[in-house]
């Protein structure tokens, strides 16, 4: 008997690779099973007398299909009515098994499918779980012609007479959980159509997903009591960290938390008990010994989880190996009901992870943890996390890291996309990230080109060409791709000013070649949005002459009209594509505009300290130096993210002398700071001026104090002005105060925090 994976690979493969021809229906055989007959029902659906949800939804669904096809209504009966001479017999009925002798049910798994032709009889014979369903769309999909390539966007080609060639085909999904975390797979019609779990399906499977530490033993509750329960560094317990797993109580209270739940949901059946999102481990002795005895932290995960598992036998108990706990224990396994869900977050996704040199540890990591266990989720990350908009070129890398994952005998997936936003080529990736879960092996090219000749129209050449020269330049330039970028992180890359010239071409093309026919137009208009953000967001950078806000003249800086308009353009098509947040912060595209609005405000008229020398006392970092110490007085606003013009301080504080080049009279200073916690970045604790004549000894002009809490989220842009009576003084010195490090309850506690600092006004 083979192993399922083996199954797949040896025997199903080849008529897999029938079933991802391109778009256009396949010829059917001459002679063949007649399902329709010049509009007229030519045989029945038959289900089970007491059908499954699912096989009554695979018969309602192949009746509905088949009308719209056809316009013929095919009766659906129950296997108690009399045999007809012509059957299309769907699910576990009670002559099914007769035309299929040997069928071996168990062997279908949860979603694999027998579908075979016997005489006049089709047979569509599922898994236990929706495996009949599966098997009516890949009958609609692959032989009959139907599409959805999006929840909207759904081809069924008429025709009066319906007929299937001579199949006889398994087919039994490698992985058997797949999920893809985009918006359109939250959508039950498109997840089922895809054979996907759906967010549905998850809630209902999963009691808690991932991170749960925190609710099921909540700081907030129990950290002022029992401090012991939680993360020891540094001589002092940390809130809002980790667990102290050595800790007997905490099994005990985490374990009573879970049981509670689990009342409350008693048809889940798979838990969470998982670190939560940050760095912050237990570091004190008992939980350092215990990773010495199993070899790293993740030893000490899964013997807690393991605890827990043995607690409740009948449920699986899901952890992560994350970060600190990513790379596989010594010395100890998971239990036969402890599920490992490994995450692919560092990984670099230009190149295949099993061919790059950066990817070697990884790859150690998935083969390690597979020697332990084969319960195994792999948390892959497919999207440009960041920011959502940004183009990303990894589509030529979705295939062989499914591949490496499959080889491993990883069978569980679920692939990290944008959530329920739109992002790049959303529908694209939704639908072609579902084609390999379901088939890795399956021919990816011939699969984008259907998508793109359904979905674009005319349009499609010029979109292939546009991803293929972006992806070309990503491979001969060498770069890395990661998900926690920028645009202007691949200006040297695949986003050159050159590149952006040559997609603004591929676009303009693409345009004008739908332009009378709307529908496909505003998918072209919504595909080109990633090629603007990253235009308007390289722009921030004042990168090339071309690429900037601004026009010089005159040595003056006057804000460009056209990028006004263009921002205006970008942002209504934004919020007509129904895009609600471009980056993982959550910014909206109009907080967007208001951002890039005040990057383009410029400081220059009244402004005592524009253009004027600045002497830096404390020292910038060079990860972010945005041309040094004179960016503090360019004239120009920092942008909506730190790597605009913003001038950045690791670990230190910002003291800066401005030489105003001779004796003037002001009455206020006034410099912009940034936070953003996420980033580890935040806003100065108080901001002091001080001045003088002769630039030696200062006299105190005042003070301000930070008021944003220190865990105010999202991207936050905020004035210190310091105002008082006239004062007359060449040298102005501004200094802030950093909090140096980030605070205890933060996921990087303890470790060097940002300060970003822009322009500096004297009036």
């Amino acid at each position: 008997m083979l192993h399922p994976a083996q199954s797949y690979r040896s025997t199903v493969c080849a008529i897999l690779v029938a079933l991802c021809l391109p778009a256009a229906p396949p010829v059917l055989a001459a002679q063949g099973l007649l399902l329709v007959d010049q509009g007229k029902p030519a045989t029945v659906i038959v289900i089970p007398t007491t059908p499954t949800p699912h096989e009554l939804k695979a018969a309602t669904e192949l009746q509905s299909y088949l009308r719209r096809i056809s316009g013929a209504l095919i009766p659906v009966v129950a296997d108690a009515a009399p045999e007809r001479p012509a059957e299309i017999l769907l699910g576990h009925t009670k002559r099914s098994g007769k035309l299929l002798p040997g069928l071996a049910p168990a062997l279908l798994e949860e979603d694999g499918f027998r579908m075979a032709v016997r005489g006049k009889k089709l047979v569509i014979y599922g898994g236990k779980r929706k495996g009949t369903l599966y098997g009516v769309y890949t009958l609609l999909e692959q032989y009959l012609g139907c599409r959805m390539y999006s929840p909207t966007v759904t081809i069924v080609p008429e025709r009066a007479t319906v007929t299937v060639p001579a199949i006889d085909t398994t087919i039994v999904p490698f992985f058997r959980f797949r999920q893809v975390h985009y918006l359109n797979g939250f959508d039950r019609a498109y997840s089922d159509w895809h054979k996907l779990q759906s967010g549905e399906d998850q809630r209902e499977e999963w009691g808690m997903w991932v991170h749960t530490f925190e609710p099921l033993v909540p700081s907030s509750k129990y950290f002022s009591t029992h401090p012991e329960y939680f993360t020891l560094q540094g001589g002092r317990r940390l809130a809002n960290a980790q667990l102290c797993l050595s800790n007997p109580d905490v099994f005990t209270v985490l374990t009573a938390a879970l049981r509670e739940r689990m009342t409350r949901q008693p048809l889940a059946h798979t838990w969470s008990v998982s670190q939560n999102d940050n760095l912050n481990e237990c570091r004190c002795d008992s939980c350092t010994a215990l990773n010495a005895r199993y070899g790293g932290s993740s030893g000490t995960m899964v013997a807690f989880v393991n605890r827990v598992a043995r607690a409740f036998p009948d449920h699986t108990i899901s952890t992560l190996a994350y970060n600190y706990t990513r790379s596989a224990p010594t010395n100890i396994r998971p239990d036969r009901n402890v599920n490992i869900m490994l995450c692919s977050i560092e990984c670099n996704r230009s190149r295949p992870i099993a061919t790059d040199p950066e990817g070697a540890s990884f790859t150690k990591d998935i083969e390690d943890w597979g020697k332990l266990t084969d319960n195994i989720l792999m948390w892959d990350y497919v999207v440009q996390f960041r920011n959502l908009l940004d183009p990303f070129p990894n589509l030529r890398v979705l295939q062989p890291n499914l591949q490496l994952f499959a080889k491993n005998n990883i069978r569980q997936m679920f692939q990290q996309g944008a959530g329920h936003n739109v992002a790049e080529f959303s529908d694209l990736r939704t639908y072609l990230i579902a084609k390999l879960l379901w088939n890795p092996d399956c021919d990816i090219n011939a699969e984008m080109n259907d998508f793109l000749a359904g979905y674009y129209g005319p349009a499609a050449p010029h979109i292939r060409r546009y991803i293929d020269t972006m992806h070309d330049a990503l491979e001969r330039s060498g770069k890395g791709l990661g998900i926690y970028g920028y645009p202007f992180d691949a200006i040297d890359s695949y986003l050159t000013p050159a590149l952006l010239r040559t997609y603004t071409s591929q676009f303009d093309e693409a345009e004008a070649s739908v332009k009378n026919a709307p529908v496909y137009l505003d998918r072209v208009r919504i595909a080109r949005l990633p090629l603007e953000f990253a235009i308007l967001d390289i722009s921030l950078h004042d990168a090339t002459p071309e690429l900037s806000y601004f026009d010089r003249k005159d040595g003056k800086i006057v804000p460009r009209a056209s990028m006004r308009e263009r921002l205006e353009r970008f942002v209504a098509l934004a919020n007509h594509a129904g895009i609600q947040r471009l980056d993982e912060m959550g910014r909206p595209p109009d907080e967007y505009r208001r951002a890039v609005e005040a990057h383009m405000l410029v400081s220059v008229e009244g402004n005592l300290a524009y253009g004027k020398p600045v002497t830096l006392l404390t020292k910038h970092s060079e990860k972010y130096p945005v041309g040094g110490a004179r960016a503090l007085t360019d004239g120009i606003h920092g942008a909506g993210d730190y790597h605009g013009n913003w001038l950045g301080f690791e670990a230190e504080h910002v003291d800066a002398v401005i030489d105003l080049g001779a004796p003037a009279t002001f009455t206020s200073v006034a410099a912009h700071f940034y936070q953003e916690i996420y980033s580890w970045t935040w806003l100065p604790q108080s901001v002091s001026v001080a001045v003088s004549d002769d630039g030696k000894e200062y006299t105190p002009a005042g003070s301000i104090t930070g008021t944003v809490p220190e865990t105010e989220g999202g991207v936050l842009r905020k004035e210190f002005r310091i105002d008082g009576p006239p004062r007359t003084a060449r040298y102005v010195r501004l200094t802030a105060q950093s909090r140096l490090t980030c605070p205890g309850w933060h996921i990087g506690a303890g470790k060097p925090s940002w300060l970003f600092i822009d322009e500096i006004v004297v009036r």
